[in-house]
């Protein structure tokens, strides 16, 4: 049984952080998705849906439900003005957290990159949770509205009204820019910022950032917005990037990379970089590391 479903999780594994924002949130909604079908194998009717869509509505319904009583995660960005102290971190069910690549993008699958992004999974928390799903399941997995309309077992025409819902929302809502990474100028953006950020060149940093650039560092809910601020930040010596450096990682469809510094034999903090008008536009360093390491696969 489990050889038949297997060749499923990665696919729901990255429909489930979409819905969820949250990698181990994903994994454990998968879990259950896969003991439910097991339980009910002896139930299922093959002429009345497929396996795969009979693993969806099983996951479909976990993650509703996992939304019903728990709060809209987000960025950093969306819980309030820049600037302030850095105050008390908060609880990691606040932010939309990262995940590896590995575990959300099927090799054997055209899945578009950016739909793992950050700010892309943070702009799909501001739907509520059904409309969220057939957003993903039309615009992302590119189902059709009747199959969708089956698995949630409602009319063509309310999946239709739902995403059209969906979609008028999210075009208020800033889901940033998708990352290209054949293109050379992108690289070379993201190669010099590296290399200055190995020589605590701050100069040199500020200059490859956009002029409205942010910067954040969860689980807290500081953050800065313009270069001037970020500078200062940077300048800091009692938070001195000093003799750190970044190593790539792949995670979340985008330039991520962890941050080690000189001492620590674990990674410091996962870095996100968003780029925008061949800048860097956002600066986002999840500190969480020890929580993050078991799900990229590394011992804490």
């Amino acid at each position: 049984m489990i050889e038949t479903l297997e060749p499923f999780r990665v696919e729901l594994t990255g429909y489930c952080y979409r819905v969820l924002g949250s990698g181990s949130e994903a994994e454990d909604a998968v879990q259950e998705t896969f003991v439910r079908a097991w339980k009910a194998y002896d139930t299922y009717d093959s002429t009345r849906a497929s396996l795969r869509t009979w693993l969806y509505r099983i996951a479909t319904n976990i993650c509703v439900d996992m939304q019903r009583s728990a709060q809209r995660r987000a960025l950093a960005v969306d819980l309030g003005p820049s600037g302030g102290a850095l105050g008390a971190p908060l609880l990691e069910n606040v932010f939309v957290q990262p995940v590896p690549d590995a575990l959300v993008l099927p090799e054997d699958q055209v899945i578009r990159r950016e739909t793992v992004r950050l700010a892309f999974v943070a702009a799909l928390q501001h739907l509520p949770p059904r409309q969220r799903v057939v957003l993903i399941l039309r615009d992302v997995l590119a189902w059709q509205a009747a199959e969708v309309a089956e698995l949630l077992e409602i009319s063509v025409a309310a999946a239709n009204s739902a995403l059209q819902r969906a979609r008028a929302t999210l075009r208020v809502v800033d889901a940033g820019d998708a990352f290209d990474p054949v293109d050379p100028a992108q690289r070379s953006l993201l190669s010099r910022y590296c290399e200055a950020f190995a020589r605590h060149d701050v100069a040199t940093l500020v200059s490859l950032l956009h002029e409205d650039a942010t910067m954040s560092m969860p689980p807290f809910s500081w953050w800065l917005r313009g270069r001037e601020p970020i500078a200062l930040a940077l300048s800091d010596p009692e938070a001195s990037c000093a003799g750190a450096w970044l190593e790539p990682v792949r995670a979340n469809g985008s330039p991520a990379y962890w941050q080690w510094r000189p001492g620590l034999d674990r990674p410091f903090g996962l870095v996100f970089l968003d780029v925008r008008d061949g800048l860097v536009a956002g600066i986002t360093t999840f500190l969480d590391v020890a929580e993050l390491l078991p799900l990229f696969g590394e011992d804490s």
